[in-house]
């Protein structure tokens, strides 16, 4: 299992300084990747291009673009180009996002969600192949062909956690890209849907981004009450309730990864165990036990 890092959300003028010093930092480290998620800052896919190209050696990725608000060949095309930009080092998480922000904030429908991303990869996936797309479907159409540079391998994940969005995962995509998913959860739920999907698909296995919580910590209580506060916000948006609930959780406080450095060990390795092919720690440590203890994994 590969070990990366979730880079903080950066506000500011030096925002893109600073996450090329954060990017930088964890390439020195050894952590096998970093990725950005795409909220109301900075847009992932140009900040990575910016701050990631000058670091060499280190997998950067989205997690993830909202698909709604961009046309599939609109996005193929910037992948693309921040793909040529990275020298073959981006891997592209797209997801659905929220009905909330979709439908009150953009003025999307988010009707059929599941249709809406079918048709999406319908065109996506091949444009990032380098092929031309001939598709018509019921919400999307696209009859193009790019020549942006930077085609071929770059893997394509989506957020996906109900059954006929982890069937696309394994399908239409490279794997999935997950949030607030804890291992029972990806043993029993995720990684077999996901797997035979691909399987069936005649795919190579897809890769499971797994991003959690991590905090090493002596004081497991109150590392869990802040866990509780500061992402608070997951707890009640329906996607990640839902998988709240299949682990048997309260709140993100108990999917965090949190304890001594022998129970952060063991609670990472469940995750090896469940199927996760790559972990992402969103560390929120007040001091750099976290950043050290991971250093050791990799």
């Amino acid at each position: 299992m590969r070990i990366g890092l979730l880079l903080d959300q950066l506000e500011g003028p030096d925002a893109l300084d600073r996450l090329q010093e954060r990017i930088a930092r964890a390439a020195d480290d050894g952590f096998s990747s970093a990725w950005m998620s795409n909220i109301f800052g900075l847009d992932a896919l140009t900040a990575l291009a910016v701050a990631g190209r000058q670091v060499p050696g280190i997998e950067l990725g989205t997690a993830v673009v909202p698909t709604y608000p961009r046309h599939p060949a609109v996005l193929a095309q910037q992948a693309l180009t921040v793909n040529t930009a990275l020298r073959g080092r981006l891997a592209l998480g797209i997801g659905l996002s929220h009905q909330i922000v979709i439908e009150n904030m953009y003025g999307y429908s988010f009707d059929k969600p599941a249709r809406h991303m079918r048709e999406y990869l319908s065109v996506l996936v091949p444009l990032v192949r380098g092929e031309q797309v001939a598709f018509e479907g019921e919400t999307l159409k696209a009859q193009l062909g790019l020549t942006t540079p930077g085609a071929g391998e770059m893997p394509v994940l989506i957020a996906a956690l109900a059954p006929r969005m982890l069937r696309l995962a394994g399908e239409m995509a490279d794997g999935t890209v997950l949030w607030m998913t804890g291992p029972r959860t990806v043993a029993q739920h995720v990684a077999p849907a996901v797997t035979e999907a691909a399987r069936a698909a005649g795919r190579p296995a897809p890769r499971i981004v797994c991003a959690l919580p991590v905090c090493v910590t002596d004081d497991v209580e109150a590392a869990r009450t802040r866990a509780g506060e500061v992402f608070e916000i997951y707890g009640q948006l329906p996607s990640y309730r839902a998988m709240l609930d299949r682990e048997g959780a309260a709140g993100p406080a108990d999917v965090a990864i949190v304890g001594d450095e022998g129970e952060v060990s063991a609670q990472i390795e469940s995750l090896a165990e469940a199927g996760v092919t790559d972990f992402v720690a969103a560390e929120y440590s007040p001091d750099g036990r976290t950043r050290e203890f991971l250093k050791t994994l990799l």
